[in-house]
């Protein structure tokens, strides 16, 4: 029994949200059956799938429909995560979405999932992207004080979230963790978070991550190891749509 994970599939069978919307570049070419194929060749039936968010272009759950049912479709046990763009997901209604499709699909928000001896715990997550520069000082420049604020909030809202699935998870009795978030746990001027400060005090294995597509943004936050915390970005098109084992 194995435990994999990869993000931002950003699917769209019942989408009109594709043609403006998708991502363009050879790696998104036929990716769902890229991935549908690796997913086949890679997970068995006995093995967990964690997919970080940004499922569906869907604007509601009728739109997303046609692509949780490709989920669905996939081999293994399958987690997913709220992304920033998965609008068919209500957050206030995610047990609702647990009821639809019991036995099929499990969200994670403000709960968590065992695995082995593991909990799987997560949220969204969120974190500011700018607009913002460094001059040639190395000064922040570009800040703006009413988006920068916002995001303050939208960060103390989704660290409260986590914090749920964290503190659910030690009630529990659960002492080791995975943590999943879908934005990066850092912004590309970030040494640390209040993401990064809660996975050391929980004492978190790894923290894993979508959300950045592209090479130029493949680096804009933590990868590797920093402080016994190993930190993976798995969206789609830096993996090349192969998933990642993390255990």
């Amino acid at each position: 029994m194995s435990l994999y994970t990869i993000g931002d599939l950003h699917l769209h069978y019942g989408s009109e949200l594709k043609a403006k919307n998708q991502i363009e570049g050879k790696v998104w070419q036929n990716h769902e059956e890229m991935f549908r194929i690796n997913c086949e060749k890679l997970i068995r039936p006995e093995d967990t799938l964690v997919l970080v968010g940004d499922h569906s272009w869907g604007r509601n759950l009728a739109e997303a429909e046609k692509d949780l049912e490709y989920i669905c479709n996939l081999p293994g046990r399958k987690i997913l995560l709220r992304g920033n763009h998965d609008m068919f997901w209500d957050v206030k209604k995610t047990a609702r979405l647990n009821e639809l499709y019991a036995g099929k699909l499990e969200f994670l928000q403000n709960n968590y999932y065992a695995y082995e001896d593991y909990a799987l715990v997560g949220t969204k997550g969120y974190t500011f992207e700018g607009p913002f520069y460094l001059d040639g000082y190395g000064h922040v420049c570009g800040w703006d004080e009413k988006e920068a604020e916002h995001a303050e909030k939208l960060v103390g809202r989704e660290a409260e979230r986590l914090k749920e699935s964290f503190e659910s998870a030690v009630s529990d009795g659960y002492r080791k963790f995975i943590m999943f978030l879908h934005y990066p746990p850092t912004n590309v001027l970030q040494n640390k978070s209040i993401f990064t400060k809660m996975a050391e005090k929980y004492g978190a294995e790894q923290v894993i991550y979508g959300h950045c597509h592209g090479e130029s943004r493949f680096h804009d936050s933590i990868r590797g190891k920093k402080h016994g915390i190993r930190y993976s970005l798995v969206s789609g098109d830096c993996l090349r749509w192969h998933p990642m084992k993390v255990l």
